[in-house]
């Protein structure tokens, strides 16, 4: 028998399949056992780069049925806003892992080049998701090829800064306005706000008007103190005051913490709770949103409207509110916390929703936290229209009965990953040549853009 190195050196520089290769023994171990503990680490790596490859060929193949499913709407038949929607609910998708899977499906069906190359397996999802963002008909032969030797991660970099570069070739409008935020982990939020010229002057008008003499500095006080002036305007006349008031969930023990004639003393919930659980005597938190200290608490109640809610040892919502056709912010603010402040309806996430009567008012459904629960106005109307029934439980069934489960379970695999698509993978297929090494990536924007205008200029001739 040959040397065991030599063997190993044949089954990497070999073109064939490494689990085809009918290998006996390498170093003395048999190779075609299927236990990883007892393969060698080049047989098994052999294994996982061609397994890649198979899932690679078959996301193709998945993304491109995602795309035919989208273009004839078959996500409308359950009622779904969108493809994405669908997708998260009957795939066990996350949202925004739907919405991208979508985006991508949409662009491979006007780039062939690229198409072909993930179907061959030798393109992974996370090389052709950056390639979506930035190829187009007449470009994407040039970026394939540049692609094939860079690693994933020097694509996305390769791919935001070739966006980069083309929006600032395209002296495209100003940037269009937009609002983010997020909750810091130490409960601070932080936001980010774009304005039109217009609009940006008259914020920073309305901030400096409200910067006492004293504090000139204090903008973010400033900020929140013109939106805290904006509220108090609107409730007076409002019809939901909640709409315009920042809620606050306090437990008994929150609330009197510190306070002399407040009883502390009385046992709290099971400390493996979260902090923001209804059965927590602790708790204290905005709505839906991030923990407050027992100081802030004490603060924002000096002047806070306070309205109770009952749970039980299990959180569960026991009492709220009073009764009428109507639901009153106390029953609503139960509602909403109960479901989360999303839709119920099976796999919308949407957080604007009105009340539905479970049992119609009409019908002598009564205005209680049981018999109400939250609704997109989509799938409101759509109950109304269509029929669909809603248990007393809070299962939704379809007009004929069906129960429309809240995650739909996947059907049992029924064959090989290899059958579901039609690549000839080897364990080398989807390892780019020479990856791994240094990008320069001012040379290959370069590049990039400078093949661009030569094609142009061809096509134009």
């Amino acid at each position: 028998m040959s040397d065991p190195l030599t063997i190993i050196e044949y089954m990497i520089s070999s073109s064939a399949s490494v689990l085809d290769k009918p290998v006996s023994f390498i170093s003395g171990i048999a190779c075609d056992t299927d236990d990883p503990m007892l393969m060698p680490v080049e047989h098994l790596e052999a294994r996982i780069c061609e397994l890649a490859g198979h899932i690679a060929a078959a996301s193709c193949r998945y993304l491109l049925l995602i795309a035919d499913f989208d273009a004839r709407e078959g996500w409308a038949a359950w009622d779904m806003p969108s493809c994405a929607a669908w997708l998260a609910w009957k795939c066990q998708v996350a949202p925004g892992t739907a919405r991208e899977q979508v985006r991508v499906a949409r662009a491979l069906k006007g780039l062939p080049v690229i198409r072909a190359e993930f179907a061959a397996g030798r393109f992974s999802y996370s090389k052709v998701r950056a390639l979506t963002r930035i190829a187009t008909p007449d470009t994407e032969t040039d970026l394939a090829e540049m692609a094939e030797c860079m690693t994933a991660g020097q694509l996305e970099r390769f791919a935001e800064a070739h966006r980069k570069v083309t929006r600032d070739q395209d002296a495209a409008p100003p940037r269009q306005p937009r609002l983010a935020w997020r909750v810091n982990e130490d409960g601070t939020i932080t936001f980010n706000a774009t304005l039109r010229p217009e609009d940006g002057a008259a914020v920073l008008k309305a901030l400096r008007a409200a910067v006492s003499d004293h504090e000139a500095e204090d903008l973010p006080g400033a900020l929140a103190e013109v939106c805290a002036s904006h509220l108090r305007g609107k409730i007076a006349t409002a019809d939901n005051p909640d709409v315009y008031q920042v809620i606050i969930h306090a437990g008994a023990a929150a609330i009197t913490a510190g306070d002399p004639s407040g009883d502390v003393s009385a046992e709290t919930s099971e400390p493996r709770l979260p902090i923001t659980h209804p059965a927590r005597e602790d708790r204290c938190h905005v709505e839906d949103g991030p923990v407050l200290s027992p100081v802030a608490l004490q603060y924002i109640g000096c002047n806070a409207t306070i309205s109770t809610m009952v749970h039980d040892a299990d959180g569960a919502i026991l009492a709220v509110g009073r009764r009428g056709r109507k639901a009153p912010a106390a029953l609503r603010r139960a509602i909403l916390e109960r479901d989360r402040h999303r839709c119920r309806f099976p796999g919308c996430e949407s957080r604007k929703v009105d009340l539905h009567h479970i049992r119609y008012w009409s019908h002598g459904g009564e205005t209680s936290l049981r018999n109400m629960t939250s609704l997109c106005k989509r799938h409101h109307k759509l109950i109304h229209d269509k029929g669909y029934i809603i248990t007393p439980a809070g299962d939704f069934c379809t007009p004929k009965g069906d129960r429309i489960p809240p995650s739909p379970a996947l059907p049992e695999a029924d064959g090989d990953i290899t059958t579901s698509h039609n690549a000839t993978v080897v364990y080398h297929t989807i390892v780019p040549p020479h990856s791994g090494e240094r990008l320069d990536l001012h040379e290959a924007i370069r590049v990039s853009f400078h093949n661009a205008e030569v094609n142009a200029l061809r096509r134009s001739a």
